[in-house]
């Protein structure tokens, strides 16, 4: 059985392609193989080239293995579907292109929730029809990835959206079949959102087809809940921290993954904001470091 390790762009500070503060595509690239690396994932499409001959050659040139990609769209607001639709091909057109596989589902953040971040009791809820409604978008797009593209469709809980609670979490779970939508589990938004990644991976394992592999800083995170911090000022206070410092029980995800004979990668995000002089290449040794000492490999 062979776990393996990769890291994405937003651990260099991309969330979304058209910042003008995001490093170039090829520094990200680079400094992922600097890192230790051997697998990226794509980032917000358009962030890196759409035209697969460029990126190719650029990912041979690092040595790197494209992993997967996420859509991080507004799959909360009907009146943006033609924005979610558009990322969603794309995205499925590039990770065919290289032959990634991992097709992740998020819900962007949403105004009506990010002020509850990581307060479970007072986020607003959706009644039933727009809940219906939110879910047969994810479910459209699951199958979109699946039947035109050969991708595996993964929903990714996210911090500030509608998909962020376990008890949203599990309700989807229960309303969508397994075949339809996987998921991939990020351990920093379970702690962010209150609940423990290793006792919902115990549950929830024969579904996980891919892991996130994130942590909270505990007293970051209690001070961005108390004072209604948004996520994105969050993270440029530094609630995602080193793997080695945070909230999350690693050597019971690894032994977790194993007892589950899971193969496959498992992806570093390690959310950071990039105007406040972040350290991307030096994190990504640390991390990579960290869970070489703990025994992945």
């Amino acid at each position: 059985m062979t776990i393996r390790i990769g890291n994405a762009p937003c651990s260099w500070g991309v969330e979304f392609a058209d910042d003008p503060r995001n490093p170039h595509w090829r520094t990200v690239l680079k400094e992922c193989a600097e890192a230790g690396y051997k697998g990226i994932e794509l980032g917000p499409v358009g962030f890196m080239p759409e035209d697969p001959v460029v990126l190719a050659e650029a990912l041979d040139e690092f040595g790197l293995e494209l992993i997967g990609g996420v859509v991080f769209r507004p799959f909360h607001d009907q009146s943006k579907w033609d924005e979610v639709l558009d990322g969603a091909e794309r995205t499925c057109k590039a990770l065919k292109a290289h032959g990634a596989k991992h097709f992740v589902l998020i819900d962007s953040i949403s105004e009506r929730r990010a002020p509850t971040a990581g307060r479970a009791g007072e986020a607003e809820q959706m009644d039933d029809a727009e809940w219906a409604a939110y879910r047969d978008r994810i479910v459209t797009i699951a199958k979109l990835g699946a039947e035109e593209y050969g991708l595996i469709p993964e929903l990714h809980p996210h911090a500030g959206g509608f998909m962020d609670f376990e008890p949203e979490v599990e309700r989807i779970l229960s309303e969508v079949d397994a075949d339809t939508l996987k998921l991939c589990l990020d351990t920093g938004h379970c702690t962010y959102a209150g609940f423990d990644p290793v006792a919902f991976m115990k549950r929830h394992m024969d579904r996980i087809t891919y892991v996130h592999f994130k942590s909270t800083d505990a007293k970051v995170k209690a001070e961005a809940i108390a004072n209604r911090t948004g996520f994105y000022d969050a993270c440029g206070q530094g609630i995602f921290c080193n793997l080695s410092e945070g909230e999350v029980d690693f050597p019971a995800v690894r032994q977790l993954l194993l007892d589950a004979s899971y193969e496959g990668w498992c992806t570093i995000e390690q959310d950071c904001d990039p105007t406040l002089d972040p350290d991307p290449l030096g994190d990504a040794r640390k991390n990579r470091e960290y869970l070489e000492s703990i025994g992945f490999k």
